[in-house]
């Protein structure tokens, strides 16, 4: 009679040996996802690390037709910046005019107390909206996916008519600059579904690169001061070297 002890057992070792082999094989891919997973963690923080908390926002309505005390959708503006734990320095209601729109946002970026401005109204096709055309000019970047993100979500509500809004936004002197219609529904859609979760990374990445320019030019000031000196002193040896 044969006895198969031996090869029942035999095939305990192999299959424990493959079991071991199978989990060393699954911890080193264990670590290899933590290590992926740090990385990433470390790429968001990275990313998010020049990200402004609180902001000094200048709000602006521009209308011919209202005034202050009739600006509702200049009160939605603030109380929502403020419920989010942002600070409106500045709040101006001005007419549809094309330099005075210009020169408002042309102001205002230049403030210190301004870290990102918010217009509402004049964006349509009528004559009379001239907001997209009047801050335009002062971009040095712009920023197209706040129009067309604004535009898809504006869909849902007012359909095929959204192809009538010009909302825009852009990079101003360092300062991001957000033109959004004039309605309250269309305020309150752009700014607390588009501007709101974004507005801090993008003020802090404005500013870094203002920073870096910044630096740039003090970097480049400073090697042409070398240079200067350098061509100096060899002046100087020169006239000694004559002298004797």
């Amino acid at each position: 009679m044969t006895d198969h002890s031996d090869d029942a057992g035999s095939h305990d070792h192999s299959s424990d040996r493959s079991d071991h082999a199978h989990d060393a094989h699954q911890h080193g891919h264990d670590d290899h996802d933590h290590a992926h997973d740090d990385h990433a963690h470390d790429d968001h923080d990275h990313h998010h690390q020049h990200d402004l908390d609180q902001l000094g926002v200048a709000v602006v309505t521009v209308s011919s037709s209202r005034s202050m005390d009739e600006d509702a959708t200049g009160d939605h503006l603030v109380n929502a910046l403020e419920d989010a734990g942002h600070e409106v320095t500045v709040r101006e209601l001005i007419p549809d005019d094309f330099d005075r729109v210009q020169g408002t946002v042309d102001r205002l970026v230049s403030r210190g107390d301004v870290d990102a401005v918010i217009t509402s109204g004049g964006t349509g096709v009528t004559p009379d909206d001239v907001t997209p055309d009047a801050v335009a000019p002062l971009f040095e970047k712009d920023l197209p996916g706040f129009g067309e993100t604004f535009r898809r979500l504006s869909f849902a509500d007012v359909g095929t008519r959204t192809i009538g809004s010009r909302a825009t936004a852009g990079i101003a002197d360092g300062v991001p600059v957000f033109c959004l219609p004039g309605s309250t529904d269309a305020v309150r859609l752009g700014l607390e579904d588009v501007i709101l979760p974004e507005i801090g990374h993008l003020a802090g990445l404005a500013r870094r690169d203002e920073e870096d320019a910044d630096a740039d030019k003090d970097e480049q000031a400073a090697n042409e001061a070398d240079g200067d000196g350098a061509e100096t002193d060899g002046d100087v040896e020169t006239d000694a070297d004559e002298t004797e």
